[in-house]
């Protein structure tokens, strides 16, 4: 997981780790510790934050750096 990505692409949008922990349904801390790296982010909030953000989970997780999604089938 790219966690300087996380934190760069929410503070984009000058969020904060609250309101994304919300929408995740998580507390601000399980949210802290999913940017630092300290737990790992189960796959389903990967795939929600890359809807949230209009952009693919292979640029959340830093295998690509294009941040445009892919085309839907």
């Amino acid at each position: 997981m790219n966690i300087e990505r996380l934190k760069e692409i929410r503070e984009d949008r000058d969020l904060k780790q609250i309101d994304i922990a919300k929408f995740l349904k998580v507390t601000q801390a399980q949210y802290c510790r999913y940017e630092m790296g300290v737990n790992i982010i189960p796959l389903e909030k990967i795939d929600k934050l890359a809807e949230f953000y209009n952009t693919s989970v292979d640029y959340l997780i830093g295998r690509t750096n294009e941040r445009k999604p892919y085309p839907k089938k």
